[in-house]
């Protein structure tokens, strides 16, 4: 090792002094060049870098395996002159070992980073995971499942979208927001779960499982990986918290359908009326039918074409083209044609009717059923059709439900007329049991059918 003393080889003594407060100070750079060394006398290695622009650094060099090496130990009005003596002390001794300014340099570099990190880890909430979460991950998910989780974290009292003067509930999972990840506990989670089970238990479970999978990423990512036990937050007490949700089996008894249409025909906003309609003699999913724009119907090859479920990545599945029925042709034929919706609103975001269920819910009620969402009517659909006697796979294909049987994935590929056939077959049926005329032609197709 040697330091500056034996490596600058300068041609005078000139730069060579013992470091005092004037002589610091003094020191600049002349005229015409860009950069000065001063080296200090008292601590060898120690100088003093001044800069054509009047900034001034105390720095460390040395020659270790067989090169110069030099550390920048700060700018000099941070540190007086026996700080600065004491840091270029410390570099001697490890340069003495042959450890470089430079390794020493990045050793501390790497402390501080991980230094800044732990502080992170320590002060991050769960809001802030959260919002880190929801943008990594959803170009994946479907439009409802990323809405859920805007949703669990949203504050109250904000401006409703859907309606004037209206005002956001808080989320399910807003009490944890702003709690630190290191400080979750399973007994912490059970008090949220108890409280929020006293008036939305559905939706607190919902929001468990959404959670959980948000706490499962943040162990991936490197930042926040062991931060929690996710094992140990889900103990025992807290999955016997969770509400056991049981699968809906809400459906319309045939006896109930005279009812409900007469309900369903009342509704004042043709557009609900005849979209809940629709739902029922197609068994379409709600956002497939709320999707249906005008290019997709056909009046006059009487055909629709059903934008399928969105994938885990974000697309359309597919598209499925089925029958347009005469009853169901004659509610859409009779809609305003605002914009490219079929199922149009005008106080909708995208100018599409959002959430029925203001008139919908009212009809069901002074129809004396209880409890039949808008998915019952779907379910409903696949039900009644048995009374028919249609091919379980027709009304698969109808609804969009994948194939289950090898025959039906692999041999079996129904033309629209065939399908036609038997769609025509199912809304008369609806239409007959609810007491409605059967449009002409559908009769007419019905009774090439019972001649078959």
């Amino acid at each position: 090792m040697a330091t500056a003393d034996s490596t600058t080889k300068q041609s005078s003594t000139s730069n060579k002094v013992s470091f005092n407060a004037g002589r610091v100070a003094a020191f600049k750079c002349p005229e015409g060049k860009k950069e000065a060394f001063l080296w200090d006398t008292k601590q060898p290695g120690l100088g003093l870098r001044a800069f054509a622009s009047g900034k001034k650094t105390y720095i460390y060099q040395v020659w270790v395996n067989g090169r110069t090496q030099r550390a920048v130990i700060g700018a000099e009005e941070a540190f007086d002159i026996e700080q600065a003596r004491a840091e270029a002390k410390k570099l001697d001794v490890l340069a003495s070992q042959n450890i470089s300014p430079a390794k020493v340099k990045r050793q501390k570099a790497a402390a501080e980073l991980a230094e800044e990190k732990e502080i992170k880890r320590g002060s991050v909430t769960l809001g802030a995971v959260w919002a880190e979460y929801v943008e990594a991950n959803k170009a994946d998910w479907g439009e409802k499942h990323y809405k859920d989780h805007l949703k669990s974290v949203q504050q109250a009292g904000l401006p409703w979208a859907r309606g004037k003067g209206l005002l956001t509930k808080q989320g399910c999972l807003f009490p944890l927001v702003n709690v630190k990840l290191g400080d979750l506990t399973a007994d912490l989670i059970k008090r949220w779960l108890d409280k929020e089970n006293k008036t939305r238990p559905g939706v607190a479970a919902q929001t468990y499982r959404l959670l959980f999978a948000c706490l499962s990423w943040c162990n991936e990512q490197p930042e926040y990986a062991g931060l929690i036990d996710v094992v140990a937050l889900k103990s025992k007490a807290v999955k016997k918290t969770v509400t056991k949700l049981k699968a809906r089996d809400d459906v319309l008894q045939r006896e109930q359908l005279p009812a409900l249409f007469a309900e369903l025909r009342k509704i004042s906003n043709p557009i609900i009326s005849a979209y809940v309609q629709t739902l029922l003699l197609t068994g379409a999913r709600r956002n497939e039918l709320t999707g249906l724009q005008w290019s997709d119907v056909d009046f006059k090859w009487q055909s629709m074409a059903i934008r399928d479920k969105a994938t885990s990545k974000g697309s359309v599945a597919g598209v499925r083209v089925i029958p347009l029925t005469p009853y169901v042709a004659s509610l859409l034929n009779q809609l305003p044609r605002r914009n490219q919706w079929v199922f149009s609103s005008p106080a909708g975001k995208d100018g599409k009717l959002t959430d029925p269920r203001k008139s919908y819910d009212p009809a069901i009620m002074a129809a004396g059923i209880e409890d039949l969402t808008l998915h019952g009517l779907r379910r409903s659909f696949a039900t009644l059709s048995e009374w028919v006697e249609v091919p379980t796979g027709v009304v698969a294909q109808i609804m969009g439900h994948k194939p289950s049987a090898t025959a039906e994935k692999h041999y079996k590929q129904r033309p629209l007329d065939l399908l036609r056939l038997w769609h025509e077959r199912i809304e008369t049926w609806f239409l007959e049991q609810a007491g409605l005329s059967v449009p002409v032609n559908a009769e007419a197709r019905l009774a090439v059918v019972k001649g078959a």
